[in-house]
């Protein structure tokens, strides 16, 4: 299997050729189909070389972007919230603690959708022309590793807000290990 890297910077290199080529061969104005064998020979020359130095220049640009160092790379931050009374238990404190947890994890949650990505699948039905059904679902998986519990606070009287962060030290370390093993 290609890494994820490589198959970007290949997919990005294929475009850019194809929309460079492209791009300059239909802007020749040409009157007859002799006009075009000759015009055609000396662009692709031309393209050639100018799309070179293009090309160099934007693998470079891309290869310091994958390369970021640690100073580029920002501190996640991520909220949950949960309420109190909605909470299982028997008593008014063991609901405080469950709805502690629940925040912590909404907050895991919302880390995992700014890392991973949300997973979004649609359905509509539509009869006459009319829409008779929308449905929409979001999916987030993913692990989060080194989230750190930066506060917990109660947000009223039954809302509790716990806020999660992955700074940039921690994701430096976790892409490194990720481009050992790609």
């Amino acid at each position: 299997m290609v890494p994820f890297g490589k198959r970007v910077l290949t997919t990005a290199l294929m475009s850019m050729l194809l929309a460079g080529c492209q791009s300059n061969l239909f802007r020749a104005n040409l009157s007859s189909p002799s006009d075009t064998i000759s015009a055609v020979e000396p662009q692709i020359e031309i393209l050639s070389t100018s799309n070179q130095n293009a090309t160099m220049s934007d693998v470079a640009a891309i290869n310091e972007t994958l390369d970021a160092s640690v100073m580029e790379i920002p501190t996640i931050n991520a909220v949950g919230y949960a309420v109190v009374s909605s909470q299982p238990g028997r008593s008014e404190n063991q609901k405080r603690l469950m709805a502690i947890r629940s925040a912590r994890m909404a907050a895991m949650r919302e880390l995992a959708e700014q890392i991973h990505g949300l997973k979004v699948e649609g359905n509509t039905t539509v009869i006459d022309l009319m829409v008779q059904n929308d449905t929409f679902r979001g999916v987030v998986t993913g692990t989060i590793r080194g989230a750190r519990t930066v506060r917990i606070n109660p947000t009223g009287s039954d809302t509790y807000e716990v806020v999660l962060e992955i700074d940039n030290e921690m994701i430096s370390g976790l892409i490194k290990s990720a481009r050992k093993f790609s």
